[in-house]
């Protein structure tokens, strides 16, 4: 069919399409997004004929299987615990992250693993077949089952999946594959996001699962469409800075498991290894007999977490004082502040405040105001929180303290881990078995502010 050439400009954030170019998306607000593109348009859109359409396949409810054993493990208990269980099989997984983070290393390592009862394919088109076989070596992958294509054109990619027929596919990275029948650059919202459409219909069909690598652009948000989150079955994503050994690998959308496991890692020498004990980790070189630093004990997933909580207050050296958050939500920040000084009694009006949570986690659980607060006021009192106490709680405006869920949980862990006096809301222990609790275990049940920081005197 005859096609005639149009020009579009697209948003390289959103994916929103326009005649013309604007400075700013109208769809997203995003500045400086637009790229211009050309693409064939046919003349008629009209639909086939009826004759020339096949009908669907079409099953009933009680014929398809929801066996949940059928998942592949990948070696990986952390990485297994953030999928879910492990691979669904026919799931499309989005993992994107910072360059440098462990993106394809993870992958490359968990194919030693995989390989001995599925046959894998490796797509890369970042690095050539040499340049992955020396990865390989360097983390041990060494099977008969792996095999490795660097090939760009999708086309070819489908075309090798259908006649090797592998078990699980593997591409590196999305934004290096391109459609020949599309008229732009690899890497542009068009390409990526046929690209996509084009794994996930032989996923799908072929029952496939497939991990996509996705990169990050300047903001930090993953590149392309957000349109492209929509379209695959689960999203992680790498936290964590390249120049600490400690990765978290997150979903943020998981079809088949919950959004709220984490999975937390060091990189080595010989790849990305488990941590099995994120707590030791996040506590390992914590200062003693310092003022300002609070053990705060959140849950990520099905599992309680503890995480350092650091606080600096000092005086400003300019008219406003500035308030920085690290970890730890900024307008919350502001939230406690004010909590402080209008139902504490303490004043931060002209006082720099600095929050910092160590090892790299960030605390999204209301249950973290408690230890923000408490670290706050023993740097500015300048009174020392013991070793042995954790805390957790959430704060409202009246300046109580409210309760939060998986108490027990919280509390097993933090004794395990050596903490002897855990201040908490007084409305949560009623959701103690207190029969199971240890003798030398000491618990402060605080309902206010005031409570609370008068529990640290004693």
């Amino acid at each position: 069919m005859a096609a005639k050439i149009k020009t579009n400009y697209v948003c390289s954030a959103c994916g929103y399409e326009a005649p013309k170019w604007y400075g700013k998306c109208p769809e997203c607000g995003a500045w400086n997004t637009f790229e211009e593109q050309v693409k064939s348009v046919p003349l008629s859109s009209k639909m086939p004929p009826k004759e020339h359409v096949k009908s669907a396949v079409v099953s009933q409810l009680h014929e398809i299987s929801s066996d949940e054993r059928q998942r592949y493990k990948t070696g990986l208990k952390e990485l297994d615990r953030v999928l879910g269980g492990g691979v669904f099989p026919g799931s499309v997984i989005l993992l994107s992250g910072d360059p440098g983070i462990g993106k394809s290393t993870i992958l490359l390592q968990i194919c030693q693993f995989l390989c001995q009862n599925l046959k894998i394919l490796y797509v890369s088109g970042e690095e050539s077949a040499r340049q992955v076989k020396l990865r390989a070596v360097r983390l041990g992958v060494d099977s008969d089952n792996l095999y490795i294509s660097s090939i760009t054109d999708i086309a070819q990619v489908v075309q090798t999946i259908e006649q090797l027929s592998p078990d699980l596919v593997m591409v590196d990275s999305i934004q290096t594959m391109n459609l020949s029948t599309i008229q732009s650059s690899s890497g542009s919202v068009t390409q990526v996001r046929e690209c996509t459409q084009q794994l996930i219909y032989v996923a799908k069909a072929n029952d496939i699962p497939i991990f996509v690598v996705g990169h990050v652009n300047k903001d930090g948000a993953i590149a392309g469409p957000k349109v492209l989150e929509h379209m695959v079955d689960s999203v992680l994503y790498f936290e964590g800075e390249r120049n600490l050994s400690y990765r978290i690998l997150r979903a943020v959308k998981n079809r088949y498991g919950s959004t709220n496991e984490i999975g937390v890692f060091e990189m080595t020498e010989s790849g990305l290894e488990e941590v099995q004990n994120p707590s030791m980790m996040l506590l390992s070189g914590r200062p003693t007999n310092v003022s300002g630093t609070c053990v705060a004990c959140v849950i990520e997933g099905s599992r309680p977490i503890m995480a350092e909580v650091q606080a600096l207050v000092t005086k400003t050296a300019f008219g406003n004082p500035r308030r920085t958050s690290t970890g730890f939500d900024f307008n919350r920040t502001a939230l406690i502040l004010a909590v402080l000084e209008k139902r504490g009694g303490y004043f931060f009006g002209n006082l720099d405040a600095y929050i910092n949570v160590v090892g790299g986690l960030r605390l999204d659980e209301p249950a973290a105001d408690l230890p923000v607060a408490l670290a706050l006021v023993s740097n500015l009192t300048d009174r020392v929180i013991a070793e042995d106490v954790v805390a957790f709680g959430e704060v409202g405006l009246a300046g109580e303290i409210r309760a939060v869920s998986r108490v027990q949980s919280r509390v097993n862990e933090a004794y395990r881990l050596g903490f002897h006096k855990i201040i908490l809301p007084r409305a949560s222990m009623k959701q103690l078995k207190t029969d199971d609790l240890p003798t030398d275990l000491e618990l402060i049940g605080v309902s206010s502010l005031a409570q609370a920081c008068a529990a640290l005197k004693g």
